[in-house]
C-alpha cells in the first residue's frame, strides 16, 4: 500500500463516519473531502469538478423542475385520491395503494408522489378505520421498486449511467435497467403481501391518535396578561383539556414538573403541553395563553380568521436542519409559526424555541395567506396534512406538462434523442409556455443533492487516480476468488447497499463504481454486470429511515421505531440482492 493509497484511505473512512455520525449535512462532508483532495494535488481543479459536468448529474438537475412542473399540474393528487378506493382487505388495499406509486415513481421523482399520497392514505386508512402504519412504509417501498425500474426512475441510475459513460463510454437506454428492475419489484411486492404486511406495525395508540388529529405533539405556550395570573392550574381550565395534557412549566428558567393542580401561574410563565393537533384550537381558546413564538402574527392570523393549520414533515434538505426556529428565521421564510413540535414519539421535554431540528421532525403550523406560494413545493419540508385546497390547478399547465414529458419518455425509449437532451428540450417548453416560471425552475433543484453527487464523482475520481480503487479491488479479488464471478458480483453489490444504508445512495454509487470498474478491468471481465448491481443496490434502501428520502417521509407520520424499517427492510434487501446476483449474469454476461 503507497502512502497516497493509505491518505486515500484515511479521507475516506473520515468521510463515511462523518456522515453515519452526522457530524455535518452530507453536501458539506463530500465537498469537504473534495477540497482535501484538491488541496493535496491529489486531483486538479479540472478532475475534482469534473462531477459537475457528468451527464448523468446534468440530468438529475434538469428533472428536478420537470418533476415540479408535474407535481404543480395537479396531476399527482387527483391519483391519489382516485386510485385508492374503498377495499378494506388487507391485500388489497395494500396493492391498491402501492400499484399506482410504483408505476408512477418508475418515470417520476418518487419524493412528490409519496408526497402527495401520504394524506391521501392517513386520511383513508382513518375512515376504514385502520391503522396508517400499516401503509406508510408499504407506500414508500413502492416508490423505491419504481424508481429502481427505468433510467430516470430515481438519480442513482442516472449517476450510474453518467459514470458508465464517462469510465467505458456505455450509454444506457432508459428501459435497459428494467430488464432486472421488474423481476425485484415482483418480489418485492410478493414480500409485501404475504409477510411484509404481517411484520408491519399494527398500533392502536397510533389509529385513535390520528382519528383524534393526527400524532402527539409538544406545545409551547406563555401566559400572557392578567387574565390567569395569580390562578392555579385548576382554576384556569388546564387540567381538563380533552387529549391535551399541561407537562412542564417553566419560570425564571427553572422547570416544574409535574406540575400541579395547585400551582399558581404567573405572567410570563412558560407552558409546556402535550397532545393532539387539534389541542392548539383549545389552548387558543384559553384567554391568556398565547404561543410563545410569533405570537403577534398567530393572534392577528386568529383574529382575522385566515390562520389555517398544516403539518409538515422536515426534509434532509430543509436549510432548518440543526437550527433553532428563531435562528432559521422560520416566521419571515415561510410566513408560518411552528406552534408544535413531534419527533419519532420521543418525549419533547425542552421548549420548541430551544429545540434544533432534524429531518424527519413533523411541525404544526399556523400559516398565513403567503405560505402555500412561498412553499409551492418545495423540498425544505413535505406537506402531510390534507387541509383545504391549496392551489388553483391551470389545465392548459398542467396538459403542457403531461404531454412534455410523456414526449420526452417517448423519444429517449425510441431512440431519437438521449434522455438528457430530451429533458433539457422539455425544460425548455415548460420555461417558454410559462408552465413553469424561471424562479420556481430556480428553486425546484435541489442544490444539496446535486452538490453531493458532483462531489461524490469527485473523489470516485481521486480512488481512481490515486490506485485506491485497484488496491480494495485485489482485495476483493483475494477474498471472495474461490466464489467466481458471482461472488465478485455479490460482494459488489453488498458492498453499495451496505453504503447506501448509512450514507446517502448517490454517494455509494459514486464510491462504489471505480472500484467495480477495476475489478472488472482486473479481470477482464464486461463492466456491465457490476453497473446493473450497483443501480440496483444504491436505490434499493429499505433497511433504514435515514438511507432513502421517502423512508425519511413516512417515519415521522407513520409512529414508526427504527427497528419496524430494520424488521421489514433486512429482509427486502436480502431479497433483492439475491435475485440481482443471479438473474445479472443471465442479461449481462461476464
Amino acid at each position: 500500500m503507497t502512502p497516497e493509497i493509505a491518505f486515500t484511505l484515511i479521507i475516506l473512512l473520515l468521510m463515511i463516519f462523518g456522515m453515519v455520525f452526522e457530524w455535518f449535512a452530507p453536501d458539506v462532508i463530500m465537498f469537504s473531502a473534495l477540497g482535501i483532495f484538491l488541496l493535496t494535488g491529489i486531483l486538479d481543479p479540472v478532475e475534482a469538478l469534473s462531477g459537475f459536468s457528468n451527464k448523468g448529474m446534468m440530468t438529475v438537475a434538469v428533472l428536478f423542475p420537470i418533476a415540479f412542473a408535474v407535481q404543480k399540474s395537479g396531476f399527482l393528487s387527483a391519483m391519489a385520491d382516485r386510485f385508492i378506493g374503498k377495499a378494506k382487505d388487507g391485500r388489497k388495499s395494500l396493492l391498491k395503494i402501492m400499484l399506482p406509486v410504483f408505476g408512477l415513481s418508475s418515470f417520476l421523482n418518487n419524493t412528490p408522489v409519496v408526497a402527495m399520497f401520504i394524506p391521501t392514505v392517513r386520511d383513508w386508512a382513518l375512515k376504514s378505520k385502520i391503522s396508517p402504519s400499516k401503509f406508510l412504509i408499504p407506500l414508500s417501498y413502492a416508490s423505491i421498486f419504481g424508481g429502481i425500474c427505468t433510467l430516470i426512475g430515481t438519480s442513482t441510475n442516472l449517476v450510474v449511467s453518467g459514470m458508465l459513460y464517462d469510465y467505458r463510454n456505455i450509454s444506457l437506454n432508459i428501459f435497459d435497467i428494467t430488464l432486472i428492475g421488474v423481476p425485484c419489484a415482483i418480489a418485492g411486492f410478493a414480500f409485501m403481501m404475504f409477510i411484509g404486511h404481517k411484520l408491519l406495525p399494527n398500533k392502536p395508540d397510533l389509529l385513535n391518535s390520528f382519528a383524534k388529529a393526527g400524532i402527539e405533539y409538544l406545545y409551547e405556550m406563555k401566559v400572557k396578561g392578567e387574565h390567569l395570573t395569580g390562578k392555579t392550574v385548576e382554576t384556569a381550565g388546564l387540567r381538563n383539556l380533552e387529549d391535551i395534557y399541561l407537562v412542564t412549566l417553566v419560570r425564571n428558567g427553572s422547570q416544574i414538573s409535574p406540575v400541579k393542580p395547585t400551582e399558581k401561574l404567573y405572567k410570563d410563565d412558560i407552558l409546556l403541553f402535550s397532545g393532539k393537533a387539534d389541542g392548539i384550537k383549545k389552548l387558543q381558546a384559553v384567554e391568556g395563553l398565547e404561543p410563545i413564538h410569533d405570537e403577534d402574527f398567530c393572534r392577528e392570523l386568529l383574529e382575522k380568521g385566515k390562520a389555517r393549520f398544516m403539518e409538515v414533515v422536515v426534509s434532509n434538505s430543509s436549510p432548518m436542519l440543526d437550527k433553532t426556529i428563531k435562528e432559521g428565521n422560520f416566521r419571515s421564510r415561510y410566513d408560518a409559526a411552528v406552534v408544535a413540535v413531534h419527533r419519532h414519539g420521543e418525549k419533547l421535554n425542552e421548549g420548541i424555541g430551544n429545540l434544533k431540528l432534524k429531518a424527519g421532525d413533523t411541525l404544526l403550523l399556523i400559516t398565513g395567506e403567503d405560505f402555500i406560494n412561498i412553499w409551492s413545493g418545495s423540498r425544505d419540508f413535505y406537506l402531510i396534512s390534507k387541509g383545504d385546497k391549496i392551489s388553483v390547478v391551470d389545465r392548459r399547465k398542467s396538459w403542457i406538462s403531461l404531454i412534455s414529458v410523456m414526449a420526452m419518455i417517448l423519444s429517449a425509449t425510441l431512440g431519437i434523442t438521449s434522455i438528457f437532451t430530451a429533458a433539457f428540450m422539455v425544460l425548455v417548453v415548460l420555461l417558454l409556455t410559462k408552465t413553469l416560471s424561471v424562479f420556481e425552475a430556480r428553486r425546484s433543484v435541489e442544490l444539496n443533492v446535486i452538490i453531493v453527487i458532483a462531489a461524490a464523482l469527485g473523489v470516485s475520481k481521486a480512488l481512481e487516480q490515486t490506485g485506491t480503487a485497484g488496491y480494495l479491488a485485489s482485495y476483493i479479488v483475494n477474498s471472495v476468488g474461490s466464489f467466481g464471478n458471482i461472488g465478485y458480483l455479490a460482494a459488489i453489490y453488498f458492498s453499495t447497499t451496505l453504503l447506501t444504508e448509512i450514507i446517502t445512495n448517490n454517494a455509494a454509487a459514486a464510491l462504489v463504481f471505480p472500484i467495480a470498474m477495476s475489478l472488472s478491468a482486473q479481470l477482464g471481465l464486461s463492466p456491465m454486470p457490476f453497473a446493473m448491481a450497483i443501480a440496483v443496490a444504491a436505490s434499493a434502501s429499505f433497511s433504514t429511515p435515514l438511507g432513502y428520502q421517502t423512508n425519511l417521509m413516512v417515519y415521522g407520520p407513520g409512529g414508526y421505531k427504527f427497528s419496524d424499517f430494520l424488521k421489514i427492510g433486512i429482509p427486502l434487501n436480502l431479497t433483492y440482492m439475491v435475485i440481482s446476483v443471479i438473474l445479472i449474469p443471465f442479461i449481462w454476461s461476464f
